[in-house]
């Protein structure tokens, strides 16, 4: 197995190849690429992350009324998940009554322009009918 590296972007990515002259027909994707769509490959995350930057703070109830389908069970395992993985941030209103707000950290703010460009690419090259079921 022979270990290349690959620049694109100025930004190094590894990449193994495997077989004869990298002919094997394997190779990994880069480690960082993999993360991002461990996380953001979850069904409703990349919703619940559009909605935050286009919006900008929100509630639970709030969150759940903008991304219709996600029961509120899924949606405090995403927005946990969110916060775990230093996306966001779950701030409480003591109230009365007691309130849970999210808003989008560094991290998160930072992914509105991927966001915006993923949406440009669907609206030119994903046709509606890719979408099974979606809304």
């Amino acid at each position: 197995m022979a270990e290349h590296e690959v620049v694109t972007d100025g930004a190094p990515t590894a990449v193994e190849a495997c077989g004869a002259g990298g002919q094997g027909g394997c190779t990994n994707v880069e480690l960082a690429l993999t993360r991002v769509f461990t996380l953001l490959g979850k069904r409703w995350t990349g919703l619940l992350l559009g909605v935050l930057a286009q919006s900008g703070p929100a509630y639970f109830s709030e969150l759940r009324r903008a991304v219709p389908g996600i029961s509120e069970r899924m949606l405090s395992d995403r927005l946990s998940e969110l916060a775990e993985a230093g996306m966001l941030v779950r701030e409480v209103d003591a109230g009365p009554p007691l309130r849970v707000s999210y808003r989008l950290t560094e991290g998160g703010i930072a992914l509105k322009p991927a966001l915006t460009e993923l949406a440009v690419w669907a609206d030119r090259y994903l046709p509606e009918s890719a979408l099974k079921g979606g809304c």
